[in-house]
């Protein structure tokens, strides 16, 4: 039982005793925290919703704390230039956190790098439902689908059961399929980027900014990956239905953004996660955006970079001599 837990469950005894000790003439409110207490304890999904929910990674190591020049609300941010390496804005770049979902990026490389059989079907199991986080999935056990129709929902929809799915299914099994994640990293220089699984659920995934921008980088040449990250929508036949999947990153539906590959993320320890590569003003940027605190902030990031990046001067096409952080290498 989690600390966080346990906590709980000795405010829920305290309350308790303290509803056996009112009397009857309590009034109204009293009585309405006791039937909370009461319901929470009969109904135990209730008691999880009440329970506070864990900090972040980078609020435990105070990355929260401080302003920067564009206001983000991301933990972590890094800015480059793709054609450059220039780095034009950096924020916490060079921290280590849980990246969530953006781990399956990771499991989209090595699926078409494989090369196997996109047209294969393959049936979700019991091994695929989520047991660490508890996540809810549309793709019940026993569904079958074909390798490239959960590849496309893992990417697009960003579906926990697609993708370990899909790591299950690969020639050796998911250790090996963990083993060759790890060694494409290691391969493409993210020395700060370990795996421990294909979905993002574990917080044991984790990376930094600056890995997380090389591996868009990489992605961004394959152009099935660019394809399945930036569709909008995809209908999918299961049995006798049709069911809709949606991105999970709305810009993509914007005719004002020019998304080139992107992938979110979100598990508590991680905060809400975004990657992305975009055309803005004419030019080509990678953007990283780790531990945003709010459901939509990582989406009001990017626009707050887009607006910064838009506003500089337009001549030399490049920012001024006090945004370039630095040289990216390689």
């Amino acid at each position: 039982m989690s600390q966080y837990l346990k906590q709980f469950m000795q405010s829920v005894a305290a309350v308790a005793l303290v509803a056996a000790m009112v009397p009857v003439s309590a009034d109204a409110a009293q009585k309405k925290r006791v039937h909370r207490v009461y319901s929470m304890q009969k109904h135990p999904s209730a008691m999880r919703a009440a329970i506070p929910a864990k900090p972040s990674y980078g609020e435990l190591a105070g990355l929260h704390g401080g302003s920067d020049e564009l206001a983000l609300r991301s933990a972590v941010a890094l800015v480059i230039d793709q054609d450059s390496r220039e780095v034009l804005f950096r924020k916490n770049d060079s921290a280590v956190l849980p990246i969530a979902s953006i781990t399956k990026l990771m499991t989209g490389v090595l699926i078409s790098e494989a090369k196997l059989p996109m047209d294969e079907q393959i049936t979700i199991t019991q091994e695929d439902v989520d047991t660490e986080k508890h996540s809810s999935s549309r793709l019940k056990v026993g569904t079958t689908l074909s390798r490239n129709e959960l590849l496309q929902l893992a990417l697009m929809s960003s579906e926990n059961r697609a993708a370990h799915a899909l790591g299950r299914t690969y020639p050796g099994g998911m250790d090996k399929f963990v083993e060759l994640m790890n060694a494409k990293a290691q391969q493409l220089g993210m020395k700060d980027t370990h795996y421990v699984e294909p979905t993002g659920l574990s917080s044991k995934n984790q990376s930094s900014a600056h890995d997380l921008a090389t591996l868009v980088n990489f992605a961004y040449d394959d152009s099935m990956l660019r394809d399945y990250t930036t569709t909008p929508e995809r209908k999918v036949a299961i049995g006798n239905r049709t069911l809709q999947f949606n991105n999970t990153n709305r810009l993509v539906k914007r005719s004002d953004w020019e998304i080139g590959l992107q992938k979110t993320g979100y598990i508590s320890e991680a905060g809400q996660c975004l990657v992305m590569q975009a055309k803005i003003a004419g030019r080509k940027l990678i953007m990283v955006f780790l531990d945003s605190a709010g459901k939509l902030s990582r989406i009001a990031d990017a626009e707050r970079v887009r607006h910064w990046v838009e506003k500089q001067p337009q001549a030399t096409n490049a920012p001024s001599t006090s945004t370039v952080i630095r040289q990216v290498s390689g």
